[in-house]
């Protein structure tokens, strides 16, 4: 590939904190992103630093070398990229580490966090009134541990200000790519995410990545057994009023009930219900789209289809084509 003439303004000086058991691609995501970038012209400085400028070893066993201390790094850093650990407790319990990331959020001009790393950044207060993302799996925790920071549960990244949050692993490539976006135009950016074989922009946010969020664990026994009928079929067109008959209450008062138990009305929590049914379909089979949004209960391919544009993002077919079985791609290119 030919190499684009460089700038020749200053480097881009992008320090990445490193830790014992920090997650591997939480750091090499955007190092290999903004290094690729170098090719296509961009003039990024990509330093890894660690509290003492000892090797770290990663949450895989992989050893990564870094490239000193913090003295390393210039008084005004450009990037600072912020990666995370789990358990994440542990990173936010770690007196020098915090105090290092506090350090260098102050003199940086961005500053970016991958996953778990939003809780690192987090406790340094760089968060304080933010939204903020981070992996699916966690944003309730970060939400709990820091009620100031707004929890944006399904964005791939938060952008706010010159603060920057992305959500589990691989979603540091999105963001480190949309940084290049900006620094150098959607050219660069693209020519980068054609060569790393990823998405320029990821297509849906990550709800079409994780698992349905479980319901609350309900105490009522009217509002448990009424989840209970509901799961039982999700293809049955009972209504409110007929479902509350069946659990011996009022329509009004069992919504009221399901709300706050559940945190969602009986006729969301059935649409819940299909959805996870026509997930599971789509994964696994090889059904048409109106028979898989019948079997779910939908009634219609048009109905399946907004509800899986209105929670996941994305079109039932495309969540098909993400997301079914590996021994079912394979059948398919091998059919081509």
């Amino acid at each position: 590939m030919a190499a684009v003439n460089r700038s020749t303004s200053a480097p881009h000086v992008v320090a990445v904190v490193a830790f014992d058991e920090v997650q591997l691609l939480d750091v090499t995501g955007p190092a290999e992103v903004f290094t690729t970038a170098n090719t296509y012209g961009a003039r990024y400085d990509v330093r890894i630093v660690s509290i003492d400028g000892a090797d770290v070893r990663t949450s895989s066993g992989v050893r990564v070398g870094v490239d000193g201390p913090p003295e390393i790094l210039p008084a005004r850093i450009d990037t600072l990229v912020v990666p995370g650990r789990t358990p994440w407790q542990r990173a936010v319990s770690d007196e020098k580490l915090v105090g290092l990331a506090t350090e260098l959020v102050g003199r940086s001009r961005r500053v970016a966090s991958v996953c778990a790393g939003a809780f690192l950044l987090a406790e340094t207060g760089a968060l304080d009134g933010r939204r903020a993302a981070t992996h699916w799996e966690l944003t309730r925790e970060l939400a709990a541990a820091y009620p100031t920071v707004q929890v944006q549960a399904d964005p791939v990244f938060v952008r706010d200000g010159a603060v920057n949050t992305s959500a589990g692993v691989t979603a540091g490539i999105d963001l480190s790519l949309a940084l290049v976006e900006d620094d150098h135009g959607p050219d660069i950016a693209r020519s980068v995410a054609r060569h790393l074989v990823v998405f320029m922009a990821r297509p849906g946010g990550q709800s079409q990545f994780s698992v349905r969020l479980a319901p609350k664990e309900a105490k009522h026994p009217a509002v448990r057994e009424a989840m209970n009928v509901l799961a039982a079929d999700p293809r049955s067109s009972c209504g409110v009023d007929s479902l509350a008959r069946r659990v011996g209450l009022s329509g009004r008062h069992l919504t009221r009930l399901f709300r706050g138990e559940v945190g969602v009305t009986p006729g969301q929590y059935l649409e819940s219900l299909r959805l996870e049914a026509a997930q599971a379909l789509l994964e696994a089979g090889n059904d048409t789209v109106d028979t898989v949004a019948d079997q779910a209960g939908f009634g219609s391919a048009e109905t399946m289809r907004r509800a899986f544009q209105q929670t996941l993002g994305v079109a039932p077919t495309t969540y098909r084509a993400r997301f079914r079985t590996t021994a079912a791609q394979d059948r398919f290119h091998h059919a081509r």
